[in-house]
């Protein structure tokens, strides 16, 4: 049985980076006694594969790993099983049997995440930003400085912001999140600051990943579904 679990991390645990926070969990489906699956060979491990690492000190309201057990567990049992296990700040939320193939690799689905951005106190672009943000989207090229193994290069960040718009005081977007496309929330910040003839303050925002997505529409017309519903059974 392959599981496909869903999970927040907040709080101060979001300082926990992403190879501890993968052992965290082993340990926890141990306590748990859920019957994890492992590898074979002179050195097993639990099979088990998270969809897209966050970066340390971002919070999320939606992390999500694979799992396989050797039996079959209701996903209301697997979810209530790994809370009694949870430490403050991570919180199980909801467990979904993962469908076979592509669909059952979360990792290799993840095209899109949606972020909230909230400014500390005193670090918002001065003036009015939030009329600005139609025409800063309105840019058919959004060029950004990116460091690569060659050096620094200029890239196009345009086609991957999929929407951003104002939401609670603070900045949502929607960014692509493939391995091949993959744009962080700040690189889109820095743009935004420098497109209002500002310098992005250090500190001036903190992010909250509020959810991750698979794509299962087009090139041309693409249609997001949280990894959740890709990796359920049909």
């Amino acid at each position: 049985m392959k599981v496909r679990i869903k999970f927040t991390k907040t709080g101060p645990v979001k300082f926990i980076g992403h190879l501890d926070t993968m052992r965290y969990f082993q340990k926890a489906v141990r306590r748990s006694e859920l019957p994890a699956a492992f590898s074979g060979g002179y050195s097993p491990h639990m099979i088990m594969s998270f969809a897209a690492p966050l970066g340390v000190g971002m919070e999320s309201l939606a992390e999500y790993f694979d799992m396989e057990l050797t039996e079959k567990i209701p996903c209301d049992e697997i979810v209530e099983r790994l809370n009694r296990e949870m430490a403050d700040g991570f919180s199980v939320i909801q467990a979904a049997v993962a469908a076979e193939g592509k669909a059952g690799n979360a990792m290799a689905l993840v095209a899109a995440a949606d972020y909230l951005i909230t400014f500390r106190e005193g670090k918002a672009p001065a003036g009015a930003w939030l009329e600005k943000l139609p025409e800063f989207l309105n840019q058919p090229v959004i060029e950004t400085e990116k460091e690569t193994k060659k050096g620094v290069r200029l890239i196009d960040i345009r086609p991957f912001i999929y929407e951003m718009k104002e939401l609670d005081g603070g900045i949502f977007v929607r960014l692509a999140s493939a391995s091949s496309n993959y744009t962080r929330p700040d690189t889109v910040m820095k743009a935004f600051y420098a497109f209002l003839g500002e310098e992005m303050p250090e500190y001036a925002f903190q992010t909250r990943r509020l959810e991750v997505y698979a794509d299962q529409g087009t090139e041309e017309a693409p249609r997001f579904v949280t990894l959740l519903t890709a990796g359920e059974q049909k």
